[in-house]
């Protein structure tokens, strides 16, 4: 069967407490709709306790079984809810993928002094101040846990920057280490060198913290027997240490956990194939720039040439290491990277990930159940954001359990209209899609010899009236302005 991801999350997921025992109960549900794989949240205690969305990272440990940070619980359960949902996707044949959040740690338990240098921002290769000592939330000892499952302390030696100093105006620290004069090595140039990215940064030179973070790494899927981890910012975090980190982690557990990082790089291709080359293909990557260009697309609507759509993307380049998506927590709509796709378009963008060849697909929680949600947008007005359910999305991962396999042949001759067909094989039936940005159309496509006579239906029901497959194997399939329609055989 064909695997489908889902993100079983966005940034403003309603209630405290529920979602793992939402995502127990809607297990059967995305079996049924062909999910193969469900990707989580940082299941583990963040800084502000039950209101942390999870990459403000506190206690790795902690997975919701410690009075710490004014809960025992987090925003999604305790750890008993997480272990349940769990059990309850695995029992349906579902895979679970955890976020994994290792290039800061936030919300210190103590305050430490040590030496740092102030960095500019905007270039933190560019020191702006003599060496000074200041005051920072880096000793971690997480009296909550009382040391349960490990000893380690964390303190400001683990780390190689930090934004805040006690007494100071908020800035980026640069830490004097004994593991390296700058930061961490990164594969570009962007800010510099754009190894900081908030609160702590982790110092991965040290091998202590190394070794913790291997450490936990086996701790946690001795928990959980998680089957693939989200690797989260790696733009932030040197190259070298994920490649040891899943190598390991690997070859302890004796499975081959799936790992998918987010490199977020839109309209920037050749940074993902340098990533992937220079971690040795230790990992897929999100398609960041197929992401950019559906919400271009969207945004440009029948002056855009679909023609276009998978040019420079990883799902185009290396489908192997790409996992496709349409939108995300960090693209949905007052987020700080803000670049939803949108809704109009989304079925058209959604065809293209699920139906096609290419490419390890990735649907968004509120594009199948739909989610409001209220916060502040850049210049501090308040909106109240409804995202709707994506129209169609239930049939068009229906047609990808059912019927997107085999030959795939291409229709992309017009700029505003696209078709291919996928002929399906011994096991599972095809199917013919048209896609258009513009006008209502009719494009005839080759179904292939055993179709000869077949009548073909409009599964996501944008037609009544039937197809058939005439002598030659081929047929004339519309599809509405704007829209796409999805053919399967009666």
């Amino acid at each position: 069967m064909n695997s489908t991801m889902i993100q079983f999350f966005h940034w403003y997921s309603e209630g405290k407490g529920k979602l793992w025992n939402h995502a127990a109960e809607q297990s059967q549900y995305l079996s049924d709709l062909g999910i193969t794989s469900v990707w989580f949240p940082p299941a583990y205690k963040g800084t502000d306790g039950e209101n942390s969305i999870g990459y403000d990272a506190y206690d790795l440990f902690d997975l919701g079984e410690f009075d710490q940070k004014n809960a025992v619980g987090t925003k999604y359960g305790t750890k008993d809810d997480y272990l349940n949902a769990i059990k309850s996707l695995k029992d349906k044949n579902i895979q679970v993928i955890v976020d994994i959040v290792l290039g800061h740690k936030a919300g210190g338990d103590e305050l430490e002094k040590f030496k740092a240098v102030k960095v500019d921002e905007e270039n933190r290769d560019k020191v702006i101040s003599d060496t000074i000592e200041i005051e920072s939330y880096t000793k971690f000892t997480f009296p909550g846990r009382q040391k349960k499952y490990s000893e380690f302390e964390w303190n400001f030696t683990c780390f190689s920057g930090v934004d805040y100093a006690e007494g100071k105006d908020s800035h980026i620290y640069k830490i004097i280490s004994e593991y390296g004069d700058g930061w961490e090595k990164m594969i570009d140039d962007e800010k510099g060198n754009y190894d900081y990215l908030m609160f702590n940064d982790v110092e991965h030179r040290n091998p202590h913290v190394r070794e913790e973070l291997n450490k936990w790494a086996q701790w946690y899927f001795e928990q959980t027997d998680f089957d693939g981890v989200r690797l989260d910012a790696l733009k932030h975090i040197s190259f070298d240490f994920y490649k040891e980190w899943l190598t390991l982690l690997r070859s302890n557990t004796g499975k081959n956990i799936f790992a998918v990082g987010e490199y977020w790089a839109p309209g920037y291709l050749d940074l993902l194939q340098k990533y992937i080359e220079t971690t040795e293909g230790c990992m897929s990557l999100f398609d960041s720039s197929l992401q950019n260009n559906f919400c271009t697309a969207s945004r440009e609507g029948n002056s855009y040439d679909l023609r276009r759509i998978f040019d420079e993307t990883l799902t185009q380049a290396d489908p192997m290491h790409s996992v496709s998506l349409v939108d995300n927590h960090d693209t949905q709509p007052l987020q700080d990277l803000e670049a939803p796709v949108e809704y109009w378009f989304k079925p058209i963008a959604y065809a293209l990930i699920l139906l096609r060849e290419n490419g390890y697909p990735c649907i968004f929680y509120p594009d199948l159940y739909g989610a409001h949600y209220k916060d502040y947008d850049r210049e501090g007005n308040e909106q109240e954001i409804f995202l709707n359910k994506v129209d169609g999305i239930e049939g068009l991962l229906k047609a990808r359990k059912d019927n997107a396999y085999g030959i795939q042949r291409d229709y992309f001759e017009d700029a505003n209209c696209l078709g291919w067909v996928r002929e399906g094989n011994d096991e599972y039936s095809g199917c013919a899609v048209v896609l258009s940005n513009k006008d209502a159309y009719e494009k005839p496509m080759e179904m292939g010899e055993k179709y000869v006579g077949k009548t073909f239906f409009d599964l996501l029901g944008r037609f009544e009236d039937k197809v058939v497959i005439n002598e030659n194997g081929w047929g004339n399939f519309p599809v509405p302005a704007g829209n796409v329609s999805v053919w399967i055989s009666e």
